[in-house]
């Protein structure tokens, strides 16, 4: 039996209870230098056979590509989308898409707080008077507050992204979060997405064949122009880069 058939297997039937951060800590001390040189395949192989339904991935909808993977090693698996309000409509329909489509359970979280009632209590725009403390609200919280529910955690983090992420392990721990980091795609270059793309159909937002390599809310994301770098339509003209998940 394959470790992709045990992984879907085991994935399916295991609910386990959370284990506690030191011993999570301790668990992968050694693994990412183990799973450093993985396929990516091989590394989501490991996460579901380690810790079950105590894992899940989650997804921006920039594309479909981490889904499609998790998807064919543990079908089923959770994939958590963030919802803050502002999300362009093409990413909504992205994420539609997914779930129509792909073998996932997919989550749709947000915070409790509207948008009108963040307008109410923190003044109108915010993404434009403190957009740190917005995305603190609309996104790191909610994130946060879900995964107390699992141990560890999946992104679509590539180093080739942005030269800040040029270190992330393929797998971690996230100290701030208490859980395991896992980042399959971390070696892939952006070549590599595409052939992916390519040889699997997978879904796609329109909105990165439209100049917007790297989509974010809409209040805070802009076109790139051929040859800038992919994220510099994000929080365009301040000095902010990330959104403070992977802080």
């Amino acid at each position: 039996m394959s470790l992709s058939t045990r992984a879907a297997r085991d994935f399916k039937g295991t609910h386990t209870e959370g284990r506690a951060p030191e011993e999570l800590r301790e668990l992968v001390s050694h693994v990412g230098a183990e799973l450093e040189l993985a396929p990516a395949e091989v590394i989501i192989e490991w996460a579901v056979a380690t810790f079950g339904d105590r894992f899940a991935i989650t997804s921006s909808m920039g594309d479909a590509v981490l889904a499609h993977l998790a998807s064919k090693v543990a079908p089923g698996i959770d994939v958590v989308f963030l919802d803050t309000g502002y999300h362009f409509v093409e990413t909504i329909g992205t994420r539609d898409a997914v779930e129509a489509t792909l073998p996932v359970n997919l989550r749709t979280v947000s915070t409790s707080l509207t948008v009108a009632e963040q307008d109410e209590q923190y003044g109108k725009d915010l993404y434009k008077t403190d957009p740190d403390l917005c995305c603190a609200l609309r996104k790191v919280k909610p994130l946060a507050d879900t995964l107390a529910e699992y141990d560890a955690w999946a992104t679509g983090l590539r180093r080739a992204e942005t030269h800040n992420r040029v270190i992330a392990p393929v797998v971690g721990w996230d100290a701030r979060k208490g859980k395991v980091k896992v980042s399959p795609l971390a070696r892939w270059s952006d070549e590599q997405v595409d052939q992916y793309v390519l040889d699997h159909g997978v879904l796609v937002n329109p909105l990165v064949h439209d100049g917007y390599p790297s989509i974010g809310c809409w209040p805070c994301t802009r076109r790139v122009a051929p040859g800038d770098d992919p994220r510099s339509g994000r929080w365009a003209g301040t000095s902010k880069t990330e959104c403070g998940i992977h802080a």
